[in-house]
């Protein structure tokens, strides 16, 4: 039988093409099974917290879960989501240099934008407007600054970012695609599953280069891993032990000295005494201090308020000469006064000399300012 034999010129190509592919794969960027799941930790604490504030804008129960990471590139995405998508794209300012992008399918975003201008979210449209595309902003900034202050609170620090950029893109259009990064750029993908109640059953994705993500990734494991006070002084301790020699009693001796030695320091003697307060007495007056003489001519904002109600953005942008809009008090309620944002008493309105005035009928309670003020 008849066999093929490969020449030597043959074989040493053969060779170098399974060089260059594993040097390929050696050199691509990767994510342990660890910092795959801070990653979808880090997504999930940041935008699943901010699902929150996005049910309260929709008035519906907004479920944003389930994580899955994976690397990606611009390129891969383009080939595998070829569809109309919206970008939110987020900037921090503060506390972390990056950024990432979130990706809304426009079904779902005209979703979003139908509740937050009235509607009932079952017939959107099928594109998004200015005006429409100006409430998806809103919903956007509201999640992306909960999701902020979740970061916040993760690690640790300050975190503010700029306004959110929203942006339509066609990724299955020649040249479309998301600014600043390059077709090959090595991403960071975490895709979350997106329900809004009897509308939505869908999917989001969050897009980090990859080096911001690896960066948000060592940050948390280094939190999580920080040896306590007691481990760093025990192993001080041990560091210090002698070396033993390779007899049995020099083990036994250098086993016990490697052993973390703990000392207790003695505490300073404090001195304890019975808490003392002033009687309370049935005066209302309050005793000044003696310095509030300081502070006489500083200037207050006074602000009387009639009413307030909470309205939609349809609704606001309907409004004309004419419009009534209805406030939740009735005819006849006193007013509310408040000094620099805070309510101090209430009173009716009067006419003096064809101006407006205030009578104050009532004055809030100390306790009841004192809540106010929490």
């Amino acid at each position: 039988m008849d066999r093929q034999i490969l020449s030597q010129e043959e074989i040493n190509a053969l060779l170098r093409d399974a060089d260059n592919s594993s040097q390929v794969v050696d050199n691509a960027p990767q994510l342990s099974s660890v910092q795959k799941d801070a990653l979808g930790e880090i997504g999930n604490i940041s935008y699943g917290t901010a699902s929150t504030a996005l049910s309260q804008l929709l008035n519906k129960r907004v479920d944003i879960n389930t994580p899955t990471v994976f690397l990606t590139t611009q390129r891969e995405l383009k080939e595998q989501y070829p569809n109309p998508y919206v970008l939110v794209e987020v900037d921090y300012k503060i506390g972390l240099h990056g950024g990432n992008i979130l990706i809304l399918k426009m079904r779902d975003a005209a979703v979003i934008a139908d509740l937050m201008m009235g509607g009932t979210g079952e017939n959107p449209k099928e594109t998004l407007d200015d005006l429409a595309l100006s409430a998806v902003s809103e919903a956007m900034n509201q999640m992306a600054g909960n999701a902020a202050t979740s970061l916040s609170t993760l690690f640790s620090k300050r975190i503010e970012i700029d306004t959110p950029r929203l942006t339509v893109v066609d990724f299955g259009s020649a040249g479309a695609g998301i600014r600043g990064i390059n077709e090959d750029d090595h991403l960071a993908a975490v895709k979350f599953k997106l329900i809004i109640e009897g509308l939505v059953d869908s999917e989001v994705m969050l897009i980090l280069p990859y080096e911001f993500a690896a960066e948000l990734v060592d940050s948390l494991l280094n939190q999580t891993v920080a040896p306590s006070p007691q481990e760093t002084k025990a192993e001080t301790v041990a560091s210090k032990a002698p070396v033993a020699d390779s007899s049995p009693s020099g083990a036994a001796a250098a086993a016990a000295a490697a052993e973390p030695v703990y000392r207790t320091e003695p505490k300073p003697q404090v001195t304890v005494q019975p808490a003392q307060f002033a009687a309370i007495g049935n005066n209302k007056a309050v005793k000044e201090n003696g310095n509030i003489g300081l502070i006489l001519d500083v200037p207050l904002k006074v602000t009387v308020e009639l009413g307030s109600t909470r309205m939609k953005i349809k609704e606001i942008l309907e409004l004309g000469v004419g419009s009534i809009i209805e406030l939740d008090k009735l005819a006849g309620d006193p007013v509310d006064i408040f000094v620099n944002g805070k309510l101090i008493a209430k009173g009716e309105v009067v006419v003096i000399d064809e101006n407006f005035g205030i009578k104050v009928t009532d004055i809030v309670s100390q306790i009841e300012r004192a809540n106010t003020l929490q």
